[in-house]
C-alpha cells in the first residue's frame, strides 16, 4: 500500500450581497465569499490537498477561474470531480483534517452537517473527516472580517 499526504489552503474575500458556502452547506449571514465559483473555501482547500497528495497540480489547473464552465458552480461538483480524478490514478481517501478560519459566524454547531455533506460527496465515512473552526483573535484580514481561510491535510492511499 502506498500512502501520500497532501496539504491545501484557500482564502476568499468576504463581501455583502454574497452567499456564504462552507463545507458544502449554505450559511445565512450578512456577508459571503466572493469567488468565481460559490467560494467554498473548505472544499477548495480539500480539493487542493487531494490533488497535491496525488501529485496532480491544483484546483486552478483542473477548474480554472478563467473558464465560464465553472462560473458560479457548486463546489461540491468540483470536489466530486476531484475525487474521481485521483481515483483514476488509483488513489482513495484515507482521512481529512481541516481548519476553517473565520471570525463570524460561529460554526461549531454546523460542523456535523458539513461532515455529513462532504462524506456523501466523497463517498467516505463521516468519521474520516475532521473539521475544526477557529478565529484569528481579531487579527489580520480574517479577524477584521474581510476574508475567510481554510486549511486541509489529507492522507490518500493506493493499493
Amino acid at each position: 500500500m502506498k500512502l501520500r499526504v497532501g496539504f491545501g489552503y484557500d482564502v476568499h474575500q468576504l463581501g455583502f450581497n454574497e452567499e456564504l458556502w462552507i463545507g458544502g452547506i449554505h450559511i445565512p449571514f450578512e456577508k459571503g465569499s466572493i469567488g468565481h465559483s460559490d467560494g467554498d473555501v473548505l472544499i477548495h482547500a480539500i480539493c487542493d490537498a487531494l490533488l497535491g497528495a496525488a501529485n496532480m497540480r491544483d484546483i486552478g489547473f483542473h477548474f480554472p477561474d478563467t473558464s465560464n464552465d465553472f462560473k458560479g458552480i457548486d463546489s461540491k461538483i468540483l470536489l466530486k470531480r476531484t475525487v474521481d480524478i485521483i481515483a483514476e490514478k488509483g488513489y482513495s481517501i484515507n482521512n481529512i483534517d481541516s481548519t476553517i478560519c473565520l471570525e463570524k459566524p460561529k460554526l461549531k454547531n454546523l460542523i456535523p452537517e458539513m461532515q455529513s455533506v462532504l462524506a456523501q460527496v466523497m463517498n467516505i465515512d463521516i468519521e474520516d473527516i475532521a473539521i475544526k473552526a477557529t478565529t484569528t483573535e481579531k487579527l489580520g484580514f480574517v479577524g477584521k472580517q474581510e476574508g475567510i481561510a481554510a486549511y486541509a491535510t489529507v492522507l490518500i492511499q493506493k493499493g
